[in-house]
């Protein structure tokens, strides 16, 4: 027990528990796009809203929403205090090695930050405009009504596209990075790994952005 522990501990042990926490919550984004894909069916929102009503009434997906926050907290936890060890660590900084000419844009370490708190900061918007009117204030407004009122604001859908490009960036380097800690990213891997990577930066983020663009669309031509 002490010996796993001291594992965890140490900096790889975070390293690996934070790509685990990473992959989790890039399957739970697959699985939340794919319950949002609803909001197209045509049909005034009645199988959104048939999806919506299943989350809110299931005991089990409310009990996996609580481990779901969590681990975002502490995927976010353990970004910041690796971010701050790496950063302590260096002596002499890339007097030498030049970050900027050598590690793509999507890998540096300011850009990781970046993105991250930009996300955290969508997500808490996302959770008081979503959320907290359904799920904690039990308003009369249906999560449908309430997506088409949102993405009706061009100010407010124009957050979320920056939202979803900032996650793309975001996703590129965490996807590889996580199977470069779990020692994954081999010669007989490495071109599953980056196939697979593209899929999730740029068709997850192109997915939710699709969402916004949709419903303020047709709110502009009066379909909604």
């Amino acid at each position: 027990m002490n010996s796993i522990v001291e594992y965890y501990l140490s900096s790889i042990g975070k390293k690996i528990v934070m790509s685990l926490t990473g992959l989790f919550l890039i399957i739970f984004l697959v699985e939340h796009l794919i319950g949002n894909m609803l909001l197209f069916a045509n049909d005034g929102g009645a199988k959104y809203e048939a999806y919506s009503a299943f989350l809110v009434g299931n005991l089990v997906i409310r009990f996996i929403e609580i481990f779901l926050f969590a681990f975002i907290c502490f995927h976010a936890i353990l970004g910041v205090w690796l971010w701050f060890v790496n950063r302590y660590k260096r002596d002499t900084g890339y007097k030498k090695y030049r970050l900027r000419d050598n590690v793509p844009l999507a890998s540096r370490t300011w850009t990781i930050i970046t993105t991250g708190s930009f996300i955290a900061l969508f997500l808490l918007i996302h959770l008081r405009s979503f959320f907290w009117p359904v799920r904690i204030e039990g308003g009369h407004m249906s999560e449908y009504d309430l997506v088409c009122r949102a993405f009706s604001d061009p100010l407010y859908g124009g957050f979320y596209l920056a939202a979803f490009i900032l996650l793309g960036m975001h996703l590129k380097h965490g996807f590889q990075s996580a199977f470069q800690t779990l020692g994954l990213r081999n010669r007989k891997f490495t071109p599953i790994i980056d196939a697979a990577a593209f899929i999730v930066w740029f068709f997850i983020p192109l997915g939710y952005a699709s969402i916004p663009v949709y419903f303020f669309y047709y709110s502009q031509i009066g379909g909604r």
